[in-house]
């Protein structure tokens, strides 16, 4: 019943998710979830938290999330007045357009990144223009010199893969010292410098992150922000405007556990990237050209094959993998890292359609 929409219903153009396949055992490498489970930590501190009857489920959270943002806050370095505690990091960029990014002049992000950010500008009301990658489909900083509302761009990029150096992000900074510059660090621990570190010299820089890859929670819907602390109340703001408690009981305990186990962090990242860099060396043989990656998915286009053609066949052989039909880049597929087998299983399918 189209006739009871909001009048900014009917102009949305929703953004779409990776399928979620519903098969048994899927070689699922289209929606980039780490193939590795999360932190035995965060496993067990939900089990604490329910306890034997989950009494402690009939109780709000807290709506500040100050324990996690306390070990979050330690662990980066920063105060934790520095940082703010959403449901994902899709939903803090979302609050960031509201609170950030709504002003006179249009905002400026890539033309080529994740596809929510103009679906977020449709919904917020806010102007934007787009900044076309080189050929190389790398960012270039200085075509982000002109005067703008912000600036919003994702290090590494999504789905190339690419990663800025930090000095880059440094001139970035010092071009738009009176826009807020906010950058995406979904992907970060992959193999990406944060900027976590500049929050302090830059009170216009807003570094967004997620516990939903490195840490393996996407389940569990846990982002933040770091930034000067009045970026951070503008965050609050809009989220006490809007939903008081965006983190359950469990989602906190899981991610502030996950936080505690640096060990397995880093050997959950180390795996990800040694298989990263096996499975590209592994489809440039196959004629491959694959984008130098430092997150962890691959963006690899076949130039005797079409894109959607392979996408098709791998998924009728199970095998799952991400194809936008979005100019650029319709001749590319994203490819999620997966275990090794599922790696493999990946590779031997494609050289069986290729041939």
């Amino acid at each position: 019943m189209s006739r009871f929409w909001s009048e900014i219903v009917h102009g949305l153009t929703p953004y779409v998710p990776g399928e979620q396949p519903a098969l048994a055992h899927p070689v699922k490498l289209n929606t980039n979830e780490n193939p590795y489970p999360p932190s035995p930590r965060a496993v067990e501190a939900i089990r604490r938290e329910l306890g034997e009857d989950g009494a402690s489920l009939r109780k709000y959270p807290d709506p500040t999330a100050r324990a996690l943002r306390e070990a979050v806050a330690k662990h980066h370095g920063v105060r934790v007045d520095q940082v703010f505690a959403g449901n994902g990091s899709d939903e803090v960029l979302a609050h960031a357009f509201a609170a950030l990014l709504k002003h006179d002049r249009p905002i400026r992000f890539p033309d080529i990144t994740y596809s929510f950010y103009p679906v977020y500008a449709q919904l917020y009301g806010v102007e934007y223009e787009t900044v076309a990658l080189n050929s190389d489909f790398a960012i270039d900083v200085d075509d982000y010199r002109a005067p703008s509302g912000g600036v919003l761009l994702p290090n590494p990029n999504a789905p190339t893969g690419r990663a800025l150096p930090l000095s880059e992000i440094e001139v970035l900074l010092k071009a738009n010292p009176d826009a807020p510059v906010i950058v995406d660090e979904a992907y970060v621990d992959f193999g990406a410098e944060s900027a976590v570190n500049l929050i302090d010299a830059y009170p216009n820089l807003l570094v967004v992150q997620t516990t939903s890859k490195a840490r393996s929670l996407a389940g569990m819907r846990v982002g933040f922000a770091f930034g000067d602390a009045a970026l951070i109340e503008a965050l609050t703001r809009v989220k006490d405007s809007f939903n008081s408690y965006p983190l359950d009981r469990l989602a906190q305990a899981a991610a502030l556990a996950s936080y505690e186990d640096d060990a397995w962090f880093e050997q959950s990242c180390a795996k990800v990237v040694a298989s990263r860099e096996k499975l590209t060396a592994q489809l440039q043989p196959l004629g491959f050209d694959v984008v130098p990656s430092a997150a962890n998915f691959v963006f690899a286009k076949h130039p005797a094959h079409d894109a959607a053609t392979l996408a098709a066949a791998l998924k009728a052989k199970e095998i799952f993998v991400r194809h936008f039909k979005l100019p650029r880049i319709d001749q590319h597929l994203r490819i999620s890292i997966g275990t090794p087998d599922e790696c493999d299983a990946l590779v031997t399918a494609l050289s069986e359609i290729l041939a």
